[in-house]
């Protein structure tokens, strides 16, 4: 059965990066809508995110995306009873290190690189860019490529991700929530730990599903027709076995 899928990109770069796989899964005869992040502290701007996301049948969310999409599947839990299907690609429960979550990004870590995007944003977003490619032997060629799909965007949009990247921790809605969901992680992700599988290992969620692929941070840019092809086996399962 073909879905209707909501594909939220990441952090810093725009809707460009994740057009190749937006194209992909359309091959496959799903309908895809790709949008940006947005400012889920705003509770209005979050509820007209849910809005939106009620009209499809698959939400997925790449890093800050896919933190996102699990703040959307849940509200639409909450608020409509309705359980969508939630899918993460490269995503951090929680970004930066907390008490209840060690295996994210250290806390001065992160400051250094807030600070440094309020001095110069254009040259922490470049090394940002870099990070994100970092891991693989196509790291020079990666980062040509992710650099020729980048899109200017809103500092205010963009200091509002780093805020959420901050402040989110969504480990306890993915605990807790009963619909469908499925996790793809790297094995050479700089960003974002390939430990962090073991942490939702731990869940017990009722359908909570892991997945590890090699691959940077990246992967759903450098790698697309894996990632379309892990996202489409993992529909076409569900849908057998529901």
């Amino acid at each position: 059965m073909l879905q209707r899928i909501l594909l939220i990109t990441g952090w810093g770069g725009g809707i460009k990066l994740l057009d190749p796989l937006k194209q992909l899964l359309q091959g496959q005869g799903h309908q895809v809508e790709l949008i940006n992040i947005f400012n889920a502290l705003d509770e209005q701007i979050l509820q007209q995110q849910v809005d939106l996301a009620k009209q499809f049948d698959v939400i997925v969310g790449w890093s800050l995306g896919g933190q996102l999409a699990t703040l959307l599947v849940n509200q639409l839990e909450k608020q409509y009873a309705q359980q969508k299907v939630l899918i993460t690609l490269a995503s951090n429960p929680c970004f930066v290190v907390n008490d209840s979550w060690q295996t994210a990004m250290d806390r001065l870590t992160f400051q250094q690189f807030k600070q440094s995007f309020e001095q110069d944003a254009i040259a922490t977003l470049k090394k940002f860019g870099y990070m994100v490619c970092q891991g693989m032997k196509s790291t020079k060629s990666d980062f040509l490529l992710l650099q020729s799909l980048i899109q200017p965007q809103q500092i205010q949009l963009l200091k509002q991700g780093l805020n959420l990247l901050e402040q989110l921790n969504v480990a306890d809605i993915l605990k807790s929530y009963q619909g469908k969901q499925y996790h793809l992680f790297a094995q050479q992700d700089n960003l974002v730990s390939c430990k962090v599988v073991e942490n939702l290992g731990n869940f017990h969620a009722k359908f909570l599903e892991v997945d590890l692929i090699s691959g940077s941070h990246g992967f759903p840019i450098f790698n697309a027709e894996e990632t379309n092809d892990k996202i489409c086996q993992y529909l076409k399962k569900i849908k057998q076995t529901s």
